[in-house]
């Protein structure tokens, strides 16, 4: 977005200093035209001009690049985006969960032709404490208890909702039936501990509530495209520092 206005300059620079605060504008075809700082340095960027023109599916892994994508098409269509609790990728193809506000950007005649939107890291320990996000405590059980079953009814009776209610409220606010969401929420966390740790597939696979390994790379596939010892392969190596990669070539090099 090129700040032609100095109001629109001075809007920028403030959304600079928001070191907590990723802010964007998209245009309709959901690419970038503005990001502030903080934006690009959860991705590991340093220049506005590495991102312009540029997608989610160019910044962040398919999974997490789709679910950006159906809010954006939600927002463009007329829908609402507000105080939405999502996981957003970073650099390293990890993910923490953020609260995300979209709105639809429009032109001097009221045609829509793009998104804007801000979102802000939440502590995942202290979503359930959060009354303005909606289904909030819903979350944090699934989080917490991400290795065993989780059933619609026992979902519906922390949010104080009847099965049914609380059936239609998940699908209108994530877009994804409940359990649809607990799969794909697993598959995420499965995700960060191939990156962020060393921990075995089969053990990952336990914890985030798969049968086996197998099963783990079944539902992996179908949802990255990738086996998760692929995906680690590719990823992991984006969590060593510059510096660090630096000194273990030379090292490497010595021997």
């Amino acid at each position: 977005m090129k700040s032609g206005a100095p109001s629109e300059a001075a809007l920028c620079e403030l959304f600079d200093l928001l070191p907590e605060v990723q802010a964007w504008i998209k245009d309709a075809r959901h690419r970038y035209l503005w990001v502030n700082r903080a934006f690009l340095l959860n991705y590991g960027l340093h220049q506005l001009d590495e991102v312009l023109g540029k997608t989610d599916h160019d910044l962040s892994p398919p999974h997490l690049a789709a679910q950006f994508l159906a809010g954006d098409e939600a927002v463009l269509a007329g829908e609402t985006v507000q105080g939405r609790l999502e996981l957003i990728g970073r650099f390293d193809h990890t993910a923490s969960w953020s609260f995300t506000t979209i709105r639809q950007v429009r032109d001097a005649k009221g045609r829509t032709i793009g998104t804007t939107g801000i979102t802000r890291v939440l502590d995942a320990a202290q979503i359930d404490q959060r009354e303005d996000i909606r289904l909030g405590v819903v979350i944090s059980m699934m989080t917490r208890r991400l290795g065993k079953a989780v059933t619609n009814v026992e979902m519906a009776k922390a949010a104080g909702m009847s099965s049914r209610s609380f059936e239609r409220a998940f699908l209108r606010e994530y877009g994804l039936p409940a359990q649809q969401y607990l799969k794909r929420l697993r598959i995420q966390t499965a995700c960060r501990l191939l990156v962020d740790t060393r921990e075995s597939i089969a053990s990952i696979a336990q914890r985030c509530g798969f049968a086996d390994q197998s099963h783990l790379t079944r539902e992996f596939r179908r949802v990255t495209s990738a086996t998760p010892a692929a995906y680690r392969a590719e990823y992991a190596a984006a969590n060593v520092p510059r510096a660090a990669v630096s000194v273990l070539s030379t090292r490497k090099r010595k021997r």
